[in-house]
């Protein structure tokens, strides 16, 4: 995520800037590493310190809120506090969204229910759809994710390449990982 931090009528101080940047951080996080951008305008206003923070998401989403306090860490705590729960109303929209087709959307009526299909043979299997949310990790993180849970595999973003990665546990116990080629 990008940040440009400005001030307004004064200087920032670098302690001030890594607080600012630590608590956005954490925000980060939990947008799963959908924000793009985040501007914050920190001023003084007699006797109130004031911290303005616009996040831009994807999806052209753009929260802002003001926070403020007699301190910085105030002001900076009860701008991300509003920031976050925003940004966790935007994500359960997100994951609670009902995706349709654009007929259905429209209002067109909808398709006619497809004939009874014949029973399929016990012994053939069916391909069932499985959304897996990608992380961005290293290697090794996903290497310890996968020896420390009960997950069968580890699906996720190599933040070195960028590519997807799946690493899984061999019938022999050690740890493959399937990489794409370029």
């Amino acid at each position: 995520m990008r940040l440009v931090l400005t001030g307004r009528n004064l200087d920032i101080p670098a302690p001030l800037r890594q607080q600012v940047s630590r608590r956005l951080a954490k925000l980060e996080r939990v947008l799963n590493d959908s924000a793009v951008s985040a501007q914050v305008v920190l001023s003084i206003e007699r006797h109130r310190h004031l911290t303005d923070i616009t996040l831009h998401t994807r999806g052209d989403h753009v929260l802002h809120v003001v926070g403020t306090g007699t301190t910085w860490p105030l002001s900076v705590k009860d701008a991300v506090e509003k920031l976050g729960q925003r940004a966790q109303r935007v994500k359960e929209k997100w994951t609670t969204r009902k995706r349709r087709a654009p007929e259905a959307r429209r209002g067109a009526p909808p398709p006619a229910p497809p004939p009874p299909a014949e029973p399929q043979a016990p012994d053939v299997p069916t391909a069932l759809r499985t959304r897996y949310l990608t992380r961005s990790l290293s290697l090794d993180e996903a290497a310890d994710r996968l020896v420390g849970g009960e997950e069968p595999f580890v699906l996720y973003r190599d933040r070195v390449t960028g590519r997807v990665t799946l690493v899984f546990r061999r019938k022999d116990g050690q740890v493959g990982f399937f990489e794409p080629q370029a």
